[in-house]
């Protein structure tokens, strides 16, 4: 068969295991079938290191200027990655940096199949984790104070005027961080929550701590208020859905007792750690569709989970690893799919539904890699390493499209 034309989108390496696996899904699953039209970008850490992280501002500024992208998981390094990887400096997130340019939403969301049923039993639907992508912990300014003194948070308004306030008064040594939003970007994050639950008929879950942040969460909350009531209530109520705010720590007992099937928007740090929580109790971090979509029209699809470093060290020693490639499959589905739906490219679209319906089809066969396994409810599943669970994707999906 003829390979499928497209047009471009940007793609981004990685690091560790998932850089491998990233090279074998194009091989095994994507060239043979697609003539990819990519801009490619070395996010790998010693390439960052090498161009002072300039790659993933640049990555940043090409899915602007393409609309699309597809992005690996990269390493975010501390103490111990500067010291293995002998970095110049501790690069911040280059997730964090590409969703600061592009100022989005991440939707998170589980890939269910049969045979693995969720760790908390009411569970029926998917849980869709809505992350604001901007600013908080990840684009904080922090140090270490390492003798007494006074910590203050000090603002210079452009015509002069000044607000200051003590934070501490260090007696010893000790940590200071600050972090920052803006009330553009937490709009655009309502506005976006507010039309995927809209475009999936789902009802919206918003959930801060205003009662211990007093301004800074509680600008999030008024801010998203706001906006459903001017703009979007009558539509909700027109498509059957509701919007409701509650604290986060009341969300988290809601979400544990509910049935699922509806959208949970999340600040930052919350969505990070909440998509995760997720993404396991319905099975496995691997399993989990991740999507950032900016106001003006961008999206980047990529793996919701780490560069899975202990098989890449198994994977360095010669063993054959049995790493589930599932999410990356569906980064390049998704990115695939989103370029043939903005170009009106039929067959690029159909290679993607067959791509995802495909690797799910191995695995409801009962052939899956081992972090499936060990969940798996079905008959005794075959375990297989990540190179064989490629090739019997490959298999299935050749078959489909004859």
């Amino acid at each position: 068969m003829d390979r499928i034309k497209m047009n471009t989108i940007v793609e981004m390496d990685g690091d560790e295991m998932t850089r491998i696996l990233w090279k074998t899904i194009k091989e095994e699953l994507l060239l043979p079938f697609v003539e990819l039209n990519t801009e490619y970008y070395d996010l790998g850490l010693p390439h960052r290191d090498e161009t002072d992280d300039q790659v993933s501002i640049d990555a940043g500024e090409a899915i602007k200027k393409y609309h699309v992208g597809v992005k690996c998981a990269t390493i975010t390094p501390n103490a111990q990655r500067v010291e293995e990887y002998h970095l110049k400096e501790m690069w911040k997130s280059p997730n964090g940096t590409i969703r600061a340019i592009l100022d989005g939403t991440v939707f998170r969301t589980p890939i269910l199949v049969s045979g693995v049923k969720p760790a908390v039993r009411s569970w029926e639907k998917p849980i869709t984790i809505a992350r604001h992508a901007y600013g908080d912990v990840y684009k904080a300014t922090e140090f270490r104070v390492t003798k007494p003194g006074k910590a203050e948070l000090l603002f210079t308004a452009e015509d002069g005027e000044t607000r200051r306030a003590t934070i501490y008064d260090f007696e010893c040594g000790g940590v200071l961080q600050g972090m920052y939003n803006k009330d553009t970007s937490i709009e655009s994050f309502a506005r976006s929550c507010f039309n995927y639950a809209l475009d999936a008929k789902e009802d919206l879950w918003f959930s801060t701590k205003d009662t211990i942040s007093k301004q800074y969460d509680q600008t999030f909350k008024l801010i998203f208020a706001d906006i459903f009531e001017k703009e979007y209530k009558e539509k909700f109520e027109k498509a059957g859905i509701t919007y409701f705010y509650t604290l986060i720590d009341d969300a988290v007992a809601r979400v544990i007792r509910s049935k699922g099937g509806y959208i949970w928007a999340c600040k930052n740090y919350d969505g990070d750690v909440m998509s995760d929580m997720v993404s396991t109790a319905f099975g496995s971090l691997a399993m989990m569709t991740s999507v950032l979509v900016s106001p003006d029209g961008n999206f980047e699809y990529e793996a919701a989970h780490g560069t899975v470093t202990k098989h890449y060290y198994r994977y360095l020693e010669g063993e054959k690893t049995s790493t589930n490639p599932i999410a990356t499959i569906f980064a390049w589905s998704g990115a695939l799919r989103k370029r043939g739906e903005l170009d009106g490219n039929a067959p690029l679209i159909e290679f993607a539904d067959k791509l995802e319906k495909a690797s799910l089809a191995v695995i409801e066969s009962g052939r899956m890699t081992k972090d499936l396994a060990l969940m798996w409810q079905g008959s005794t599943p075959t375990v297989l390493t990540s190179d064989a669970f490629i090739s019997a994707i490959r298999e299935e999906l050749e078959s489909t499209l004859k």
